[in-house]
């Protein structure tokens, strides 16, 4: 098993800043792309960024220039730093981590996060 750890959310007034961190732990051989989603009330959720192994990241278009995602590979962990916030922010943030319990065949993992709640106030 995998335990993701989530930090670093909260109640901000619009035009600040938050940072998210998570940090993965247990039973991981490797981790591979890593990303946070988000959800406002509702059932829908959206992908925010993603960060893959080689430093490669995208972003969804309504936080591009805003935040940024990172990782620390020797750590587990990455991070989302949100700048400019905005209240269309508010939501719960989770994180998700793909990787590999092992080298062997068909031990691909996909876990995710307990979620965070980031409230923007106007």
């Amino acid at each position: 098993q995998v335990q993701l750890v989530e930090s670093g959310g909260g109640l901000v007034q619009a035009g600040g800043s938050l940072r998210l961190i998570c940090t993965a732990s247990g039973n991981i051989f490797r981790v591979d792309a890593m990303a946070w989603y988000r959800q406002a009330p509702g059932p829908q959720g959206e992908l925010v960024a993603k960060i893959t192994t080689n430093d490669s990241t995208n972003y969804a278009d309504s936080v591009k220039g805003r935040f940024t995602i990172s990782r620390d590979n020797a750590k587990n962990t990455v991070y989302l730093q949100m700048d400019m916030l905005e209240p269309e922010d508010t939501a719960v943030y989770y994180c998700n981590v793909n990787g590999r319990h092992s080298n062997y065949f068909r031990t691909e993992f996909n876990y995710w996060g307990q979620g965070t709640q980031v409230t923007v106030s106007s």
